[in-house]
Order: structure tokens, then sequence, then C-alpha cells
């Protein structure tokens, strides 16, 4: 008989993970010690377990704008060379105890500029970390390689030089480029420039598209600027109409997103805090899954929204029902549609992914 499928043998199981920022996933300890050492003064409390529990709530109010403003708290203690190492180390170190074998993790370096580091500094910093980390987790016993993505902050102005940053740090493990924060009123096309400079350079990028604002901002990051994946990408379902007989008819945009095999960054938990999906059981992720678009899963802010990989797996499982196979399919997805090159890629889906899930099946 096939091991059970629990939060425990979850954990246990290689798993991949597509969507999940460096500023959103600090250990609650880790923000208080660092606040302490920058002089940062502006925490709701310095006790790890209140703080913890604080991020969560102040996180799941249904608004991104308002889950958003948490991140005030946790890039204010990253601003320094040993501070971005650090939280990048504990990130790989957190992701490998969690069974990740490959993540891709993003952040935003122009975020981290106020003490006087460059762009460049503060990229071999967070890479430093990503390393050491990797480190540490194999002493530990658990393999897992961090792939890098960094973000522009559409609503800055500042994508081109961020992806001309992401370029120049492609062999030293930044795997591509990604622009974040809010979508209404910053429509992807107002970076049309770092995309196309970014096509030139034969770079990837994905692009955060259908979370907070729908359809068009899907069709502008395909469409227009060449998104390779859609971060979220939630509001594709607005595409989508269930008949009474349960029939799915697919709009021009979904069907050609299907069609096309575009990666969707699903992050079930996140998606509820931000109003992008009523509940887990209400998650576009159980029709999009169904109807076999290329759905991956993801944490998005592992403190925000108190969750792992693991977690958000076990959720989907107790919410649709899905077996050891289906978490494979989510796994396999993922991997295929990561930024890694095809050879690193397959290795790991054949020398890691199948014979984990293969071993929990049996």
């Amino acid at each position: 008989m096939s091991t059970p499928v629990t939060l425990e043998t979850i954990r246990s199981a290689p798993k991949v993970l597509l969507h999940d920022h460096l500023d959103g996933g600090l250990r609650p300890a880790t923000v208080v010690d660092l606040a302490r050492e920058v002089g940062y003064t502006g925490l709701p409390t310095t006790d790890p377990a209140e703080l913890g529990e604080w991020f969560a709530a102040a996180a799941d109010s249904g608004s991104l704008e308002r889950y958003l403003e948490t991140f005030a708290h946790t890039v204010g203690v990253m601003g320094t060379r040993e501070a971005l190492a650090r939280v990048a180390a504990e990130a790989a170190e957190d992701l490998a105890a969690d069974g990740v074998v490959y993540a891709e993790v993003r952040y935003a370096p122009e975020l981290f500029t106020d003490r006087g580091m460059s762009l460049d500094e503060i990229v071999e910093a967070v890479q430093e970390g990503f390393r050491e980390g990797e480190r540490r987790a194999a002493e530990a016993g658990r393999r897992i390689r961090i792939g890098t993505l960094l973000c522009g902050m559409r609503q800055n102005d500042r994508a081109w030089e961020i992806a001309n940053l992401a370029v120049r740090h492609r062999d030293a493990g930044v795997v591509g480029f990604d622009i974040a924060g809010p979508e209404a009123g910053f429509p992807p096309t107002r970076n049309l420039d770092a995309f196309e400079y970014l096509r030139r350079e034969n770079a990837h990028f994905t692009i955060h598209a259908g979370e907070a604002f729908g359809l068009p901002s899907i069709w502008e990051a395909i469409q227009h600027c060449g998104a390779e994946r859609l971060g979220h990408g939630v509001r594709i379902v607005d595409d989508i109409e269930v008949g009474e007989d349960g029939e799915a008819r697919l709009g021009r945009l979904a069907s050609y997103v299907r069609d096309r095999r575009i990666p969707l960054e699903m992050c079930p938990t996140s998606n509820i805090q931000t109003g992008a999906a009523p509940s887990i059981a209400e998650h576009p992720i159980g029709l999009l899954a169904r109807l076999r678009f290329r759905v991956t899963v993801n944490t998005d802010n592992r403190l925000m929204s108190h969750c792992t990989l693991s977690s958000e797996f076990a959720a989907l499982v107790e919410a649709f029902g899905y077996g050891w196979a289906d978490l494979q399919w989510f796994t396999v997805n993922a991997m295929k549609s990561s930024f890694l090159g095809f050879d690193e890629r397959l290795r790991l889906i054949n020398d890691v992914i199948k014979p984990g899930y293969a071993k929990l099946m049996a």
C-alpha cells in the first residue's frame, strides 16, 4: 500500500517552488534580531511568537494593498549585507527542511539601497547567503538548489535597470526577472523596454499578473510583454464559463494560456488573504488543474501566509482529495516550468522527483 498522504509525509516528498519572496519568508526571531542590530524600531512586538502571529493576522485582510504593507517591517530590517546574507541562507535551510529540492526565490534589490549598498552588492550578498544555505542544508542531509529572480517594482519605473542587473548576474545564480507590486494602475506594458531587452538577451522572465487585477493584466503580460510564466494568474478563471452540466467553456485567452502551456504560479493561501480567492475549497486551482492548465503550487510569502509548500499541498489534499500522483503532477509541472537549463530540469525530474514519489506510491 502507498504511504498515507499527510502533512508529515508530504514534507518527505521532493517538491519544487517557483514563487517565493525572500522578504516574505523571514523567521520571526530573525526579524527581531535584525531589528535590534540595525536599529529598526517599528516592529509591533519584539516577542518572536507574537510577531509571527501579528504578520499572519495583518496579512489576512482580503486586500492586496494591506497585505503588501506588512513588508515595511521585513524590508526595514534587511538593509545590510550581513542581514541579506543571513536571510537568504536561512531561506535555503528552511525550504530544504520542508523537502523542497529546487526553489526560485525572488526579491526586489531596489528596496535595499537605503543604507548605501549598490544594486550589485545587494545581489552578491543574497547569492552568498543562498550558497551558504545550500551548504548547510547539504550538511544536514538535504540537498537544495536555489535560483534567484530579481524583481522590478512596477510603480517605481526601474524595471529596465533591474532587468540589466539580472542579465549581469545570470552566470552567478540569477535565473530570471519579474515585476511585482500593485497591479491596479501599473500595467505590465509600462515596462516594455525591460521585456524587450530581456528577450534580446535570451533571458527568462515571469510577470505578476491576474491576482489583484483581471484578464487585461494577463493579456498584456502575455501578448505585449511575452511573459513565460504568470505570477498567480488566478483571474484566468474569469475567461472560463462552467455550465449547469459541469462542462467548462474556455474563452480565447484561457484557451491560449492552456494551449501554450503557460505556467500559472498559484499561491492558494496568499490568494485567499489578498481576496483573489474566497477559500481553499473554492480556489480556482481545482478547476484549472482539472482542465489541465500548467498549474504549479507555491507559497508566495511563508511568513505572512504562515505556510510552507508542504502545508499548501496538504490544504489542497484536504480540499480536493488529491493523492501522490496529483502532487507529483504539480511538482513535475513546476520543474518543467523553472528557469533552469533543460539538462538540469530533466535530471531533477528523472533522478530526484519521480523516484521520490515512486517510493511514496509503492
